[in-house]
C-alpha cells in the first residue's frame, strides 16, 4: 500500500463526472489495497444500493482482465427509495446493536388507516381513501425520521406559529398529522418497535460510535453515497476520519466558483438561534445543492476534497466537466456564459434528438441502440423516468431480437400476475359483469396448458352470448345468459357450470368483509384458475409475497372493506411494487431509471423522455405539511428532487458520448422540453449538435407506400347469388344504401353489439315488442299492461341506463297505449293479429316479416300498426320509397299472408313511445294522408305504389344486374352497421370521377 498518501483531517475525494465512476473508483482501488494475499479483499466498501453494488463488481470484473481478483466486502447502506434496508455488515445480530426491530411497514400502513377511521375528517372515507391518506401520513412520517426531526419538534414554538400563519387546511392536516403521529409512536413503544428510517440512523449512528471508539483493523471507504441524511452524513464523517478509511463522492464539482458555491445555500451548516435550516433562497434544484448540504452536515469544507486519481498526482478537470459545471449555473451566475471562451462551454459528444411524439422517440431510440450495438464491446445505457417509454423501446428491439433488461422493473399491476388478481377483484366487486368476467376468463395465465384452447373457445362463444345490455348481477344472471342460448352452443352451459363453480366463493359477500380473508379468498381463486402456474414467474413471486405480507398484517388489525372498494384498494397497493426481471438480456445494454442509473457508465448513454413533468418529475408537494412547516423542521420541500435529477443528468453528460432525447408532445398534448435541455440550448447556441438520422431512420422504418385511393364499394354477386328472399324491413335499405343490404342479406353479416352496452334502439324496440306481445296474449286486459311491463323488464335487464332514463319514459308510453286502445275499441276497432308472421311472392321473390299489429275497423278494412320507440319515419320518407315497411306488411295481409287476416289495409300508422307535441309520451302518425294533398301518397294509392318500388328494387338488383353501391343516396339517414367494411372514410366525399351521385 506504498502508493497511498498519508494526508491529515478527512479523507474525501471526488470523481468528475466525465470519468465514470465505477471503473474510475476501481482503477484507484486496486493499486491502493491490492497486495500478495487477501488484501483487496480486506477492504469494506460502503455503496448506496444492491444495484451499486452489481456496478461495482463488474468494474471489477473488466479491470481484473484475465487474471483472477479478490473483491472487497461491499456493505449496502441503504436506498429507501428502492425501498432498500442496510447490509448485514452494518446491521450486526450481535451484542452491542441493542436496535429495536422495526415496525412492519404494511402492519404500520394499515393501523394507521384504522386510527384514521376514527377521525371526523376521514372517518367517511372508504377503505382506500383510509389507505391513501395513510401513506401520505406515513411518508411524511418517514421524511421526518430520515431527516432526524424528532416528533417533539411538532410542538415548538416557531413551528405551531407556522402553523398558525396558514389557512385553516393546512391547520387541520397538521393537527390531523401530529395527532396520528404520536399515537403511533405510543403504540410502538408499548410493542418495543421502531420505524425502519429510525432503525437504520440508529444502525448507522452505532457503526459509526463502534469505529470512533475503535478504529476497524481493516480499511473502509464510502464510495458514491449521496444521501444527505444525518445519520448518514454522521458515518461518512466517521469514515472519512478513520487512518485507514474516506470517502469518495460522485460528480461533486470542484471548479466551481466559490461565489457561485456559496450562493447554493448554507443548508446543513449550525444553525442560528431561530432561524430554519432551509433558507427561501437556497438553489435547491442545483444539482450541487445536496453535496453540498452532505458536506456541510459532514462538517468538510468544498477545499478538503480532493479529485480522486490513480496516481495521486491533480489533474486539472477536463473541458466536459468544465461546460457540465457551467451549464447547472444558477440563474445570476449564469450571466457569463455569453463571454465564456468556446472551451468552456463545449460538449464534444453530447447531441439532442427531436421527435414528434413518444413512439416516434422510441423508435429513434431503439435505432440508436440497434446501431450502437452493432459495434464489438460498445456498451449502451438507455436512461430515463418514463417507464412507458422505456416499454416501448423494448418492444422495437424485439423487432432485432435483441432482449433488454428494464432494471426499474415494471409495476406488478401491469404483470401477467398482477393484472389476474386485479381482474379477480373486479369480477367480485362488479358482481360478475360481463366485461371484468371475460376479461378474466381469457387472461394468458388461465387454464394454462393442453385445455386452454378448447377453453378459450368456450369464453368466445360466451362472449357471444354477453354481448349487448348487461344481465342482472350475479353468476345466476349470467346463468340464465347462458341457457338460453344453450341450443345454439351445445355444450357451453356445461362448460359454464364448471367456470361458475371456481368463481361462485367470490360473490358469497354482500356486505364488507375483513382484508385479510379478502385477499385470500383472491388468492384461492387465483390458484383455482391458473394452478401452481401463478405463482412461478418473477411477478407471481412478486404477488406471493405481496399476499402474504399483507395477510399477515391485516391479521392484526380491524380492517373490513367493502368489495366494491376492493379493486382500488389493491391498485394503490400493488403499484407499490416494482417487478425487477432476472438479469438475462443483452450484455452490453442496459435500461435505468434514474435512481438505478447512479455509478452506471457506458460508451453510448441515452437520456429519454426529456420533458418538463418527467425529467424532472413535477414536484409533489407534501399533502399534510405545508412548506413554511417544512422548512421550520428542517426538511426539504417538494423543488429538493429536481436538484437531485440534475445531479443525475450532470453525471450522465460525462459519458464519451450523449443523446439527450425528448418529444414535441405527449398523450396529453404538446410537451414543453426539460428545462435542463432548455438551458443546453441556450448555452451552446449554434455549437449544440443535433441527432437526425435514426429520427429519419425511425420514420422510414414504418414509412410504408401509400396505399391508392379506395373507389366506392360497388359488388357484383352472381345471379345465384342475388336470388335471396326480401325481409319487409330490408327494402328501405336495399333502395337507400344497397351495398348494407349486399352484405345484411347476401354475406349474412351482422354487427355484434358491445358488451355491457347501453340499451340500443334496436333492443329497446324488441323489448317492447316481447311486453306488447304478452299483453295481447293476455287479452290485453285493463289496466294490466304498466304491471306486465314493470315486471318483464325486472326480468330482461338490470342495467342502470334502463333504471334510471328509459323505464320511466316507456311506462309513460305504455300507459298511453293502454289508453288508446281502451279508446279505439270503443269505437269498433279489434285486434286481429299481432307479432305475426307472414309472406308473399313477387315476381319471384319472397317477400317476408313480422306485423306488429293488425287491427280491423269497423268498415272491415284493415289497419296495419307499426310500434316505434323513437321518432317514426316522415310522410316525405315514405313517399320517396325509402319507408316501405307499413307498405309491405300491407301487401302480405292484402295476399292473405298473414294467418287469421284478410281484408284490404286502408289505414296505415305508426304508435310511437316518443316525446309528443303536449310534452309527455305516446302518440300515433300516419304517414300515409287521407285523399289527394300536396305532398305525400293518398291511401289509395299507397298499397300499389309500393309494389311498384318492390318490383323496381327486385327488377334491378335481386333479379337484375344492377351493382349494389354503396351509399347510393348518401343523404339518407341509415344504419352505420356496416360503415367500417365499406371504408366509408377512404372515399366518401373525394368527388372523383366514376362515382355515382
Amino acid at each position: 500500500m506504498s502508493d497511498r498518501t498519508p494526508r491529515t483531517g478527512p479523507k474525501v475525494w471526488s470523481i468528475a463526472a466525465h470519468r465514470g465512476f465505477a471503473d474510475a473508483l476501481v482503477a484507484g482501488l486496486i493499486p491502493r489495497y491490492r497486495e500478495d494475499g487477501f488484501g483487496l479483499a480486506r477492504l469494506l466498501l460502503l455503496l448506496p444500493s444492491r444495484r451499486a453494488v452489481r456496478t461495482v463488481t463488474e468494474a471489477f470484473v473488466r479491470a481484473s482482465g484475465d487474471g483472477g481478483l479478490l473483491l472487497p466486502r461491499m456493505a449496502v447502506v441503504g436506498d429507501l427509495d428502492l425501498d432498500e434496508t442496510l447490509g448485514p455488515l452494518l446491521d450486526p445480530l450481535g451484542p452491542g446493536a441493542a436496535v429495536p426491530s422495526a415496525s412492519d411497514p404494511v402492519f404500520r400502513l394499515l393501523r394507521i388507516a384504522e386510527m384514521l377511521r376514527a377521525e371526523p375528517e376521514t372517518g367517511n372515507l372508504g377503505e382506500a381513501g383510509l389507505l391513501r391518506q395513510a401513506r401520505s401520513i406515513v411518508r411524511s412520517m418517514d421524511r421526518m425520521a430520515v431527516e432526524d426531526v424528532a416528533p417533539e419538534k411538532l410542538l415548538d414554538e416557531a413551528v405551531i406559529g407556522a402553523v398558525g400563519d396558514l389557512s385553516q387546511h393546512w391547520t387541520d392536516s397538521t393537527r390531523l398529522f401530529a395527532e396520528v403521529l404520536f399515537r403511533w409512536r405510543a403504540e410502538q413503544e408499548a410493542r418495543g418497535e421502531i420505524d425502519a428510517p429510525e432503525r437504520r440512523n440508529r444502525l448507522l449512528d452505532h457503526a459509526a460510535r463502534a469505529w470512533r471508539d475503535q478504529a476497524p483493523a481493516h480499511p473502509v471507504i464510502a464510495a458514491g453515497v449521496t444521501s444527505a441524511a444525518p445519520a448518514i452524513a454522521r458515518l461518512l464523517r466517521t469514515v472519512a476520519d478513520l487512518p485507514d478509511g474516506g470517502v469518495i463522492l460522485p460528480d461533486l464539482d470542484l471548479a466551481l466558483e466559490e461565489p457561485v458555491w456559496d450562493a447554493l445555500g448554507a443548508a446543513g451548516m449550525p444553525e442560528e438561534p431561530g432561524g430554519p435550516p432551509f433558507a427561501r433562497g437556497d438553489v435547491v434544484t442545483h444539482p450541487q445543492y445536496h453535496l453540498k448540504l452532505l458536506l456541510n452536515r459532514m462538517g468538510v469544507a468544498r477545499g478538503e476534497v480532493q479529485p480522486w486519481h490513480r496516481a495521486g498526482l491533480a489533474a486539472a478537470p477536463p473541458e466536459r466537466s468544465r461546460a457540465i459545471s457551467n451549464l447547472f449555473l444558477p440563474p445570476e451566475a449564469s450571466t457569463v456564459w455569453v463571454s465564456l471562451p468556446a472551451e468552456r462551454r463545449r460538449l464534444s459528444g453530447v447531441r439532442t434528438m427531436e421527435t414528434a411524439h413518444p413512439e416516434e422517440e422510441a423508435q429513434a431510440v431503439a435505432v440508436l441502440i440497434r446501431q450502437a450495438l452493432a459495434e464489438p464491446e460498445r456498451r449502451v445505457a438507455l436512461v430515463t423516468p418514463d417507464r412507458a417509454l422505456a416499454v416501448r423501446v423494448v418492444a422495437h428491439l424485439a423487432r432485432w431480437n435483441i432482449a433488454a433488461d428494464d432494471s426499474a422493473g415494471r409495476p406488478l399491476p401491469q404483470t401477467p400476475a398482477g393484472r389476474l388478481f386485479l381482474q379477480i377483484a373486479e369480477v367480485m366487486a362488479e358482481r360478475a359483469a360481463p366485461v371484468p368476467l371475460l376479461a378474466l376468463l381469457a387472461h394468458p395465465l388461465v387454464m394454462a396448458g393442453e385445455g386452454r384452447a378448447a377453453w378459450l373457445e368456450r369464453v368466445r362463444q360466451l362472449d357471444l352470448v354477453l354481448r349487448g345490455p348487461r344481465p342482472g348481477p350475479g353468476l345466476e344472471a349470467v346463468r340464465a345468459a347462458v341457457k338460453e342460448q344453450d341450443r345454439r352452443y351445445p355444450g357451453l352451459f356445461d362448460w359454464w357450470d364448471e367456470a361458475e363453480a371456481l368463481l361462485a366463493p367470490l360473490l358469497l359477500f354482500d356486505g364488507a368483509l375483513p382484508l385479510g380473508a379478502a385477499l385470500a379468498l383472491l388468492a384461492e381463486t387465483a390458484e383455482a384458475l391458473c394452478g401452481e402456474g401463478i405463482w412461478a414467474q418473477p411477478d407471481g413471486r412478486s404477488l406471493s409475497q405481496f399476499v402474504q405480507q399483507w395477510s399477515d398484517a391485516a391479521g392484526e388489525v380491524v380492517l373490513e372493506t367493502d368489495p366494491a372498494d376492493l379493486p382500488v384498494l389493491l391498485r394503490d397497493a400493488l403499484d407499490e411494487v416494482a417487478v425487477r426481471p432476472p438479469y438475462g438480456g443483452h450484455p452490453r445494454l442496459a435500461i435505468y431509471g434514474l435512481l438505478e442509473a447512479r455509478m452506471s457508465r457506458a460508451d453510448l448513454v441515452i437520456c429519454a423522455g426529456l420533458t418538463e413533468g418527467t425529467w424532472p418529475g413535477a414536484p409533489a408537494p407534501d399533502p399534510l405539511l405545508a412548506p413554511p412547516v417544512l422548512r421550520m423542521l428542517g426538511i426539504p420541500g417538494a423543488d429538493f428532487r429536481i436538484g437531485l435529477t440534475a445531479h443525475d443528468l450532470a453525471a450522465a453528460l460525462g459519458a464519451p458520448e450523449v443523446v439527450l432525447s425528448h418529444a414535441q408532445r405527449d398523450a396529453a398534448g404538446p410537451a414543453i422540453p426539460s428545462r435542463f435541455l432548455m438551458r443546453i440550448r441556450a448555452m451552446l447556441g449554434k455549437e449544440l449538435r443535433h441527432e437526425h438520422d435514426a429520427v429519419r431512420f425511425a420514420r422510414a422504418l414504418d414509412d410504408a407506400p401509400p396505399a391508392p385511393p379506395y373507389p366506392r364499394p360497388e359488388p357484383m354477386p352472381s345471379a345465384e347469388q342475388r336470388r335471396v328472399p326480401i325481409a319487409v324491413t330490408a327494402l328501405d335499405r336495399l333502395r337507400g344504401d344497397p351495398y348494407q343490404f349486399y352484405a345484411s342479406a347476401i354475406l349474412g353479416l351482422r354487427a355484434l353489439d358491445p358488451i355491457d352496452a347501453d340499451p340500443t334502439p334496436a333492443w329497446r324496440g324488441t323489448a317492447v315488442h316481447a311486453i306488447l306481445e304478452a299483453w295481447h296474449d293476455a287479452g290485453a286486459p285493463p289496466g294490466e299492461l304498466i304491471p306486465l311491463a314493470e315486471r318483464a323488464l325486472a326480468e330482461m335487464s338490470a342495467h342502470p341506463f334502463m333504471r334510471g332514463l328509459w323505464r320511466p319514459r316507456l311506462l309513460a308510453g305504455l300507459g298511453w297505449i293502454e289508453v288508446e286502445q281502451e279508446r279505439l275499441r270503443g269505437e269498433g276497432r279489434e285486434v286481429l293479429a299481432w307479432e305475426e308472421k307472414g309472406e308473399i311472392t313477387v315476381d319471384g321473390v319472397r317477400i317476408h316479416g313480422r306485423a306488429d299489429r293488425i287491427d280491423q275497423l269497423p268498415d272491415g278494412t284493415l289497419a296495419v300498426v307499426d310500434y316505434k320507440t323513437g321518432t317514426p319515419p316522415s310522410a316525405r320518407m315514405v313517399e320517396e320509397g325509402f319507408a316501405l315497411q307499413l307498405g309491405l306488411v300491407g301487401l302480405i295481409a292484402q295476399g292473405g299472408g298473414i294467418r287469421g287476416v284478410s281484408g284490404t289495409p286502408t289505414r296505415f300508422e305508426y304508435w310511437s313511445l316518443a316525446r309528443n307535441r303536449e310534452r309527455d309520451f305516446g302518440f300515433m302518425e300516419e304517414p300515409v294522408p287521407e285523399g289527394r294533398r300536396k305532398s305525400g301518397i293518398p291511401r289509395e294509392e299507397f298499397l300499389d305504389r309500393t309494389r311498384e318500388y318492390l318490383e323496381e328494387a327486385i327488377a334491378r338488383w335481386i333479379m337484375g344486374s344492377d351493382p349494389f353501391t354503396a351509399r347510393l343516396n348518401p343523404d339518407l339517414p341509415g344504419y352505420s352497421d356496416y360503415d367500417q367494411l365499406m371504408r366509408l372514410d377512404e372515399w366518401q366525399g373525394r368527388g372523383r370521377a366514376g362515382d355515382r351521385p
